[in-house]
């Protein structure tokens, strides 16, 4: 199942069990606005190449769009607009003044060079600058893209605009970047672990740890588990994988993949197969990767009793169905990996009063908006007597419902 047909089934359950009125079901699923452009620019050898940008902008009625920008030669329109979807009940489940979008250029980065990339996104900028804006859509890095990214963006939208440092987040710090945001994916990912493992009487300690995925969020997720005295006992990424039934040195593989720029040859633990990472022997599996690890092929075989779900739709509905009956807890996407949009919202805050946070402001704001969250999602899980992705969606879809009517939408 697409991520598109998934994540209109949660939202279709979660409207059905809140009794949702039809015509308000509808308008909520389409999207506000999608925008197509198209992107020439020439390449440093003086031919010219032409790709073609878009911006799903789902939902404005609890404030601003949000959203990543993806580069990535195979954009899938239908992910984009379930990507755009999910940022909508997932800034709603977070308590963030916002509403869903998501977009990119369908190029590969890796055949650019950075001049190159550079003229895209200018050129993509130049299109959208009247579609996006500090209080319409405000951008974010994504697949693909980063800090620079956002930096060209910022500097092109503000020749139209004036300086403009909140209409993108995650830009360097020396342009309005906010401490923090670069661990804070995997720092909220950690929270909520903790406030899940927190009703179940169990802490970090002693509690072995599977990670799938050692990229920016995988890799903080690790040091922060390793920190707080959990045993991450199995990683893998797409160079390799590593177990080790002790616990893993997470600051010496972190070291490792610096210098090698992989997992492989690692002497801190054996070699495994990268796809037995997700059905080791362990008490917390962690998905940090690509959408739809977790099937109907695996989910049997998964030994964990809990799921943190840091990347977004790794668990397949047919998944979802297994694992419940087996018992295991899946902690949803749309809140676990809510750190980063989290702090991005900070980061927007900072930029409008012109006033920068320390880093433990950051980090405090973020785990008491964390705790916030999961509490409304157990009020929810209580009220409808439903597992926890429901709870997470009746939450993100009731706040969306009720600030949709109440702005007067069928006026």
């Amino acid at each position: 199942m697409n991520a598109l047909a998934a994540t209109n089934r949660n939202f279709q359950l979660a409207a059905r069990i809140l009794g949702l009125d039809s015509k308000l079901h509808k308008s909520l699923l389409i999207p506000f606005r999608e925008i197509k452009v198209e992107c020439t620019v020439p390449r440093d050898d003086g031919s010219f190449v032409s790709y073609i940008g878009f911006r799903i902008q789902h939902d404005n009625a609890r404030g601003p769009m949000k959203g990543g920008i993806r580069y990535h030669p195979e954009v899938d329109p239908d992910e984009v607009n379930a990507l755009a979807q999910l940022m909508t009940w997932k800034t709603a489940v977070a308590n963030l003044p916002y509403g869903g979008a998501k977009g990119g250029i369908g190029c590969n980065p890796r055949e650019l060079t950075v001049s190159e990339l550079q003229r895209v996104t200018r050129v993509f900028t130049q299109k959208i600058h009247d579609l996006i804006g500090i209080h319409r859509d405000v951008p974010a890095p994504d697949m693909g893209t980063n800090s620079q990214t956002m930096a060209w963006i910022l500097d092109e939208y503000s020749k139209f605009h004036g300086y403009s440092p909140a209409v993108v987040t995650g830009k360097p710090i020396e342009l309005g970047g906010s401490l923090g945001r670069e661990a804070a994916t995997g720092l909220g990912v950690v929270f909520a672990t903790e406030f899940l493992l927190d009703e179940y009487g169990m802490s970090f300690a002693n509690m072995k740890f599977a990670i799938q995925g050692f990229g920016n969020v995988g890799s903080w997720a690790a040091s922060f588990i390793h920190q707080k005295g959990g045993k991450v006992v199995a990683v893998s990424d797409i160079t390799g994988a590593v177990k080790n039934p002790n616990g893993i040195d997470i600051p010496a593989l972190l070291k490792h993949k610096e210098k090698a720029d992989s997992l492989k040859d690692f002497e801190g633990g054996d070699a495994m197969d990268l796809n037995d990472v997700l059905v080791h022997e362990c008490d917390v599996l962690i998905p940090c990767a690509l959408g739809g690890v977790l099937n109907k092929e695996n989910a049997a075989d998964v030994k964990a009793k809990f799921i943190i779900e840091a990347a977004n739709h790794p668990t397949d509905p047919e998944a979802d169905e297994i694992l419940s009956r087996k018992g295991v807890t899946i902690l949803p996407d749309i809140y676990a990996n809510s750190g980063g949009v989290t702090v991005s919202y900070f980061e927007w805050v900072q930029n409008i009063q012109g006033f920068m946070w320390e880093e433990e402001k950051v980090n405090y704001e973020l785990k008491r908006y964390m705790k916030r969250a999961f509490n409304d999602i157990k009020a929810m899980c209580h009220t409808h007597n439903c597992n926890l992705r429901m709870g997470a969606f009746t939450l993100g879809v009731n706040k969306v419902a009720r600030a949709t009517v109440l702005r007067g939408w069928e006026a």
